[in-house]
Formats: structure tokens, sequence, C-alpha cells
């Protein structure tokens, strides 16, 4: 009997999602999201939290393909949707329009101040495209986009972030952009980019962001005192992560910090 074997064809919205670095912007929409269940807002309030994130992160994620459009093309990005042309740029812009405007909103909903605090998070990421990635300053947009999401959650309760859950989400930040840009250094090099990882070299770049990381994780434990029956299990995960952080290659190491924020935002959920 013959299988009836269909390739699937990528649509223009498979591109689209693409274009928006989705899997990152789904990290952290989903660590807004234990973040708000560890405040203990309500389910409308949490929705409504995810939804403002998520809208900042695809405005991020877009503005940073259309930004790099040009670096991409000269580099032979061809895993880019916009240089392999299966999604248009208007089609980008457009969506980053929306996607802005949608973030405005739904953050203001959240409360003058929380909305403002979460504006400012999303202008750091847009910061980061726009030129500090090229700098030595590289590593700030992430801490206080990741620091500062911890405050837009608590803020959306009308209460104060405990000290740990800006701190440590400022470190995760810093690990994370560390590894983001491993697999693209000689990429990045030959387009001049040369922000804080590029100065460290490749040699020291994962074992500092592994330093980073499990100093976070460290921080959350100190301030957020856990369960030791939770505690335990959580620092073994993320010794076993950041091992792979150091160790792997490609988007691994990037992987396993995205594992790192997550395993820390279940303590905070426990903890809280």
């Amino acid at each position: 009997m013959k299988a009836d074997a269909r390739i699937r064809v990528p649509t223009r919205l498979d591109a689209l999602v693409a274009a928006a670095h989705i899997g990152p912007a789904m990290a952290v929409t989903v660590l807004a999201g234990l973040l708000a269940t560890a405040q203990g807002l309500a389910v409308g309030r949490s929705a409504l939290v995810v939804s403002a994130v998520f809208a900042g992160q695809l405005s991020i994620g877009w503005s940073n393909d259309l930004v790099d459009l040009s670096r991409d093309r000269r580099t032979g990005r061809s895993d880019k949707p916009l240089v392999a042309g299966s999604v248009s740029v208007p089609v980008v812009r457009v969506a980053c329009v929306v996607a802005v405007l949608a973030c405005v909103a739904l953050s203001l909903a959240c409360g003058l101040v929380a909305g403002l605090v979460h504006l400012v998070c999303v202008g750091a990421g847009w910061a980061y495209n726009l030129g500090l990635k090229t700098t030595v300053w590289s590593w700030l947009p992430y801490a206080v986009a990741f620091g500062g999401l911890t405050a837009f959650v608590a803020l959306a309760d009308s209460s104060t972030p405990p000290w740990w859950w800006p701190v440590g989400g400022a470190l995760l930040g810093v690990g994370a952009h560390l590894l983001n840009v491993l697999p693209d250094l000689d990429d990045d090099a030959a387009t001049g980019v040369r922000g804080l990882p590029h100065r460290l070299g490749r040699r020291w770049i994962a074992p500092v962001a592994a330093a980073v990381l499990v100093t976070a994780t460290a921080v959350v434990l100190l301030g957020g005192s856990p369960p030791l029956a939770a505690a335990l299990p959580a620092g073994l995960v993320v010794l076993v992560l950041a091992a792979v952080v150091v160790g792997a290659t490609g988007r691994r190491p990037f992987v396993a910090a995205i594992g790192i924020a997550l395993a820390d935002a279940v303590i905070l959920v426990v903890a809280r």
C-alpha cells in the first residue's frame, strides 16, 4: 500500500511568524505568564499582561528583521524570510505597526505606571535593534527589558516587585544576550557588529554567560526562599543546563539559557 506523502509548503503566514523570531517571543511570553501566576493575578488581568508582552515581542522581532535586512542580505542569510522573499517588506512593516499599536493599548490597559514600564521594556528591545547591539552597551537593553518585565507584572497588580525579581530578571537577560549572538559571531563580524559578546570573544562568551545565569538563579533562590524540596531539584536542573551552555554548540546554549529562565520562573511560582 502506497503512502500518501504530502509536503507542506510554507505559506506567507508561516514566513511572517518566522520573521517575528517566534521562539524567543513565545519564551518571553510564557515567562510573563508564569510571573503573573506567581503574582496571583486574576485570569483576565493575566491574559491582558500576557497579550501586551506578546504584542511587544512581535514588534521587536519584526523590527529586528526589518532593520537587519541589508546586513542579512550581505551575509547570505537565506534562512531569514525577508531575505528569502517568502514574505514582503511591506507586509512585515504593517504587521510591526499593528503589533506596536496593540502593545501600547494593551500595556496601558494594565494601568498607567505598569503600562509605561512595559513600554520602556519594549523600547529597550527596539533600541537594541536600532544600534545598541553594535556597542559595548549591547547588554543593557536585555537587562532593562527582562528586569522591567518583572516590575510590569507586579505593577499590573498595583504592588511593588520584591527586590529579587528585577535583579534576577536583569541577570537572566544579560545571560540570554551573551548566548543569543553566539551562533552569529562570524556574520556579525563581517558586517561590523561589535557588541559586548563580540568583545569578549568566542572562547569567553559561554563561560561568562553560564556564570551570569547561575548567579541569577542564586538570586532567585536567596530572595524567594522556596521549600527545599523545590529548591534542590531546581538548582540541579540549572547546573545541568549551565553545563550545556558551556559545552554545547549552535543554538543549544541559547535554548539552555531559556530553560534556566523558565526554571527560575517556576521557582518564583513556588516561592511567591
